[in-house]
């Protein structure tokens, strides 16, 4: 019998596949090696499959659409609600096959190669940024077993740096002066390949016309900026800027029951990297409006009643609805309209 559904759950080696017809019985279910999934499906005739989003659902979703297929991808935990008892491999895919068909359903945008290639330079930084503060911490630590500190900041492990080049300088033993100069080359090395990433994210974000309005928002920079509109390609997936702030995790967490509203802590989900980005923004906004109160009071009328951390979240949700907005108008950010808001 012709199959119209599949679930299809993916993994590196062994994918399970859950299959059903018009009349919803089931018409296959089967394990499949890695290199037969491509030939399995050439052989079925166009249907509708359902995968779990993840890393490297977005290549199977590209692959399989190319075959005719109409693949949807949806998010982990909104299938999980559809696994009936004992998790396994044969359950998650009947999960997915059932979960694709509901009509209230939320779908995963299918990224493109490009899309993920652009991607990866933030996340390639990210990694690297995180390398190169261990590096420095572990400089900082180790000079300060042998007596030697440094102000925090740039200028400070300059001054931390010049002392482990320096040989005529007697305090510091030859074994730990050998040890340091390994981490101070790691460390320049970090910083110069950080700053050949850096440059490739301008190129790409002075070429994206979206890229170059969300740079226009206070708080938000050319790297922020790029992240988002290489994230966000189609931002008419969310019906407003609510949505778009609730989908990065800026949004109260609820706990609501019995017609009272119980507020908590921001929800967390959804994209951190976004979130961080726009958090720090608001913070380095934050830290201009204590120097020029005049010039923003919405925040600094915010700044006398909230803590500070509280209010940069809610900048930082302010930040993302009006990057919603941007991506859907068109249009740019008027910086005074944005601190009088």
């Amino acid at each position: 019998m012709q199959i119209t559904t599949i679930g299809l759950d993916i993994a590196k080696h062994v994918f399970q596949v859950h299959g059903i017809d018009a009349e919803e019985k089931v018409v296959v279910r089967k394990q499949l090696r890695r290199g037969q999934v491509k030939q399995f499906f050439e052989e079925l005739s166009p249907c509708l499959v359902g995968l779990e989003a993840c890393a490297t659902s977005h290549y199977w979703a590209r692959e399989l659409s190319k075959l005719g297929h109409e693949v949807r991808l949806m998010p982990a935990k909104d299938v999980k609600a559809y696994v009936k008892r004992n998790k396994n491999d044969a359950a998650d895919a009947e999960a997915i096959c059932e979960a694709v068909r509901r009509p209230t359903m939320r779908f995963v945008q299918v990224k493109s190669a490009e899309q993920q290639s652009q991607l990866m330079q933030h996340r390639a930084r990210d990694v690297l940024m995180h390398q190169r503060t261990q590096a420095i911490n572990a400089i900082r630590s180790h000079l300060a077993e042998l007596g030697i500190i440094a102000p925090q900041g740039r200028e400070g492990i300059k001054e931390l740096l010049a002392i482990i080049a320096d040989d005529t300088n007697t305090n510091m033993p030859n074994d730990a002066r050998a040890s340091l100069i390994v981490l101070a080359a790691q460390l320049q090395a970090l910083q110069t390949t950080i700053g050949a990433i850096e440059k490739r994210i301008m190129v790409q974000h002075r070429a994206n016309k979206d890229s170059r309005r969300l740079q226009t928002i206070p708080g938000i920079g050319p790297i922020g900026a790029s992240a988002i509109a290489t994230t966000v390609t189609n931002p008419k997936v969310f019906r407003s800027g609510r949505d778009f702030a609730a989908w990065i995790g800026l949004v109260p967490r609820q706990m609501s029951t019995g017609g009272k509203a119980k507020l908590g802590p921001i929800s967390k989900q959804g994209d951190r990297y976004l979130r961080r980005i726009l958090v720090l923004g608001a913070v380095s906004t934050l830290r201009r409006a204590k120097l020029n109160p005049e010039r923003y009071p919405w925040v600094t009328e915010l700044l006398a009643r909230r803590p500070f951390k509280v209010v940069a979240v809610a900048l930082a949700n302010k930040m993302a609805r009006i990057a919603w907005a941007l991506l859907i108008s068109g249009k740019t950010c008027r910086s005074a309209r944005f601190a009088a808001a």
